[in-house]
């Protein structure tokens, strides 16, 4: 990965300085600029992309992180730093992420266009996840998924349990995670992504706990695998405060009891 780095201008005015970085994405093997590559303040919760001639600006404050991103190319997490804020444009070369093809196997449903007889042929197990107009949740259809545990140690800490106490420790992660399904361009952004990378970045879980958290809150497999990143951050707060209500139920019931 090479960088190049751009110069700055610093908004006045602010407790906090605020800079603005502008700059330059090029694909490494071609030379060519690289268009709407997309381009995310994990600490503002800002996001732009490249124009036409690959070209972008993002404001930013010091020690936030910037995330680059392109379908097909390998992500960059970059923190901005003084020497950052020092230079002049910050040009940054990215490089396609070789897809190795595996075998796939297509099965025919054998439909003939007769809906009471084509009815019994297509899989009634399939999980969707369905968006109703007008409403702010998401919900999936079909089974919930049952809570294996390998071990009772599982079984007493859950992956929720680690949620509620990351946003009771730090308001903040939860007001950025909500704020990146409140803003247009990022809803946007977040629509086409699924490789949870931005979302992983906030909770701070790797692929395997957030799967497991997923699994808990009762979302199918097929969810888990096929859902936009969008659709995992709606997932997860919905979870959230279902548990959260849960949980603050319970401790008052507690209360009176006592």
């Amino acid at each position: 990965m090479f960088l190049v780095l751009g110069v700055l201008a610093q908004d006045n005015g602010a407790d906090i300085p605020t800079y603005t970085i502008k700059g330059k994405i090029t694909d490494g093997e071609t030379k060519n600029p690289m268009i709407h590559t997309h381009i995310i303040n994990l600490n503002r919760v800002t996001a732009t992309m490249t124009s036409s001639t690959g070209h972008y600006k993002i404001k930013v404050n010091e020690n936030d992180t910037l995330y680059f991103s392109y379908v097909g190319y390998q992500s960059i997490k970059l923190r901005v730093t003084k020497d950052i804020l020092k230079g002049n444009d910050l040009d940054v070369v990215m490089y396609e992420v070789p897809i190795e093809l595996g075998e796939v196997r297509i099965k025919p449903y054998q439909l003939i266009g007769v809906l009471e007889v084509d009815s019994k042929h297509v899989p009634v197990n399939k999980y969707e996840h369905v968006e109703i107009a007008g409403l702010p949740q998401t919900y999936q259809t079909g089974e919930p998924v049952a809570h294996v545990y390998d071990t009772p140690l599982d079984a007493v800490f859950h992956p929720i349990d680690y949620l509620y106490e990351m946003f009771g420790s730090k308001p903040k992660q939860l007001r950025r995670l909500k704020k990146l399904r409140s803003q247009d361009q990022l809803r946007e952004i977040l629509e086409t992504k699924a490789n949870r990378e931005v979302l992983m970045e906030y909770l701070k879980m790797d692929r395997e706990q957030l799967n497991s958290l997923l699994n808990y809150c009762n979302y199918s497999e097929y969810f888990i695998r096929n859902a936009s990143d969008l659709q995992v951050i709606e997932a997860v707060l919905d979870c959230y405060e279902n548990y959260k209500a849960v949980h603050s139920g319970s401790t008052k019931s507690d209360r009176i009891k006592n």
